[in-house]
């Protein structure tokens, strides 16, 4: 018998094991599909992989404004993709190697009771068990998947082809990076979103400031838009991401009475389930579907495990990246959500075009905001748009978890000339 069965070898089960193992427990780790789940293999990775080929074939375009001659630049989409598949592969060959000493079953799982697991044509017992079994895109009931023309984020990573158009159905996230990603290899990129900003949820002045961006680039943004009023057969594709959907079917959840919650498990404050032995962490509890978020969820799981639930899963200092050209990055409260939570705000601005390392690098497009309590002086959160904000954004998170004040980021050093110091630009 087990201490944990964990089902999912995603970000939060993988995270979640290694935290039961390194606590002494007997642990077994099941996977139907790839090691690494979304993440590694049809998310995160593989995205940044493409988009990081498509930032040097950029910097190659524009070269010669560095005095460096870089005539005809172009790019292989075949050694794009095998560069993107090869490093899969050497991250999953490294995840495989931290999990020694636990037990790695591939196979599909089924929950028979609340301590018995089927496997295969076997039973595997435990004491605890976790689900983690990810999320899967969403689809459009008029616009089913074919794989072929209307396509979701997971197939339009392995097209051997550019497409010479391309239709973005929601400008979430994903959306969003695949059209700036598109764009620069030179498809033909279109942008439907039916809200009235991309990047619903976001700082609403970096949503704007981005559309502006992307329509510079020559991608068309389409917002408050009426999908039943475009022509799809002008598309050469369709990319269709309007969210993603808790993987929960095939568990056998509806006989052991466990309840679900916005079409994913329903956990309480220490991520247990309704039936008390099992917790679920990740995407599969339909909370905040970020990787970072999902092995939070995943450690705190098997923490609660082994403390009798003693740690709430409440740590609301969530940074969200989004890996567009400019990046965004956002943390803690923007100014809409200040307001609404009653707070009297205190906007803080710096604009890159101001950075000597922005300038140096040719990216001055986007600022950096953060808000402060008035009141107190607290920083309580912002939102960076502009070069490195995917890592800029530590900064903050760190201000923010340790309830920084103002003046205690202004007596900090930052070197000279870097994009960090931009952050104590914004509040002098």
């Amino acid at each position: 018998m087990y201490d944990l069965v964990v089902i999912g070898a995603g970000w939060a089960g993988f995270n979640a094991a290694l935290r039961a193992k390194d606590s002494g427990l007997k642990v077994c780790l099941i996977e139907s599909g790839q090691i690494g789940g979304t993440c590694l293999n049809r998310g995160c990775i593989p995205t940044k992989a493409l988009i990081a080929s498509a930032k040097v074939y950029s910097l190659l375009k524009k070269s010669s404004g560095f005095g460096v001659e870089s005539d005809n630049p172009r790019f292989n989409l075949s050694k794009i993709q095998e560069r993107k598949n090869k490093l899969i592969l050497d991250l999953a060959q490294g995840i495989q190697s931290r999990l020694a000493g636990i037990d790695f079953v591939k196979s599909n799982a089924e929950i028979i009771s609340k301590h018995e697991i089927k496997v295969d044509a076997r039973i595997v017992s435990a004491e605890f068990i976790l689900i983690s079994t990810g999320s899967r895109p969403a689809e459009l009931a008029q616009l089913k998947f074919d794989a072929v023309k209307i396509i979701s984020s997971d197939e339009i990573l392995s097209l051997l082809s550019v497409p010479r158009s391309l239709l973005i159905i929601g400008g979430g996230v994903i959306g969003c990076e695949f059209a700036g990603l598109f764009s620069t290899l030179g498809t033909e990129v279109s942008i439907l979103e039916k809200l009235p900003l991309l990047l619903p949820g976001e700082d609403k002045e970096a949503a704007r400031k981005l559309e502006v961006i992307f329509k510079k680039k020559g991608i068309k943004v389409y917002t408050n838009a009426d999908i039943s009023a475009i022509d799809l057969n002008v598309y050469e594709k369709v990319l269709v991401c309007v969210g993603r959907i808790p993987n929960v079917s095939g568990l056998g959840l509806e006989g052991l009475g466990l309840k679900l919650e916005n079409r994913g498990i329903a956990v309480d404050d220490y991520l247990r389930t309704s039936v008390g032995n099992i917790y679920a962490a990740g995407d599969c509890t339909a909370k905040i579907m970020l990787a970072h978020y999902a092995a939070y969820q995943g450690v705190a799981a098997v923490e609660n495990m082994i403390s009798g639930n003693k740690y709430k899963v409440n740590n609301p200092v969530v940074p969200a990246c989004i890996f567009c050209d400019p990046e965004i990055a956002s943390v803690g409260l923007n100014e809409e959500k200040a307001q609404v939570a009653g707070l009297s705000v205190k906007v803080h601005k710096f604009d890159f075009r101001a950075s000597a390392m922005a300038r140096i690098i040719d990216e001055c497009e986007g600022f950096i905001k953060v808000i402060s309590n008035q009141d107190t002086e607290e920083v309580i959160g912002g939102c960076i748009i502009g070069p490195k904000a995917t890592e800029l954004i530590a900064i903050l998170t760190m201000a923010v978890s340790a309830h920084l004040k103002v003046s205690q980021i202004r007596a900090i050093i930052f070197a000279h000339p870097t994009l960090s110091e931009s952050l104590r630009e914004s509040i002098i």
